[in-house]
């Protein structure tokens, strides 16, 4: 099949497929695309490496690394210090607390800078990247990656430890002004 037909061919799917919206699925197979090579990589290196790869992992390891992969995730996704990392895919929309932010995936023709965006700013969709690297740093530097992720979990329980004391903070206040 030409190049032509080819195009042709994926033109029609995705007018199938989405009739009515714009979907990038062209940007999507590029973000598919890197995910597998970047997966390949790691299973490369730690083949190259003779790392052990673990028959099971620990299941103090599954919380660790699922804790901290939330944390990163979140952070890289929707942190309002992270925005210049996602600035050339997203526009900043609104703050939506506790130092986070909402952006809009920016829609410039390139279906690849459109999946990049989505990527980018869904914390759902990034961490199975976060959980890849965090696994890959498992087995490839297990001190250093666990390290990283007992800081990160820290930092999670610490969120959830902050919104804990602020919602008990607005009911004492609240129970407060109702006494008056």
């Amino acid at each position: 099949m030409s190049d032509t037909g080819l195009r042709q061919k994926a033109a029609r799917l995705r007018r199938a497929y989405a009739p009515h919206e714009h979907r990038p699925l062209g940007g999507y197979l590029v973000a598919m695309g890197a995910y597998a090579g970047v997966t390949a990589a790691l299973a490369g290196l730690v083949k190259a490496t003779g790392r052990p790869v673990p028959e099971r992992p620990a299941p103090s390891d599954v919380v660790l690394l699922s804790i901290a992969t939330h944390k990163l995730s979140r952070l890289l996704s929707k942190d309002a210090v992270t925005s210049p990392l996602r600035a050339p895919f997203t526009r900043y929309d609104r703050p939506i607390g506790s130092g986070e932010v909402m952006e809009q995936v920016r829609d410039s023709g390139s279906p690849t800078r459109h999946a990049i965006g989505e990527l980018l700013s869904c914390p759902f969709c990034l961490a199975v990247w976060v959980a890849t690297g965090l696994t890959g740093g498992l087995v490839l530097a297990p001190r250093l990656t666990r390290l990283v992720a007992t800081a990160l979990t820290a930092v999670a329980a610490s969120d959830f430890l902050q919104m804990a004391y602020a919602t008990a903070q607005q009911a004492a206040e609240g129970g407060h002004q109702d006494e008056d």
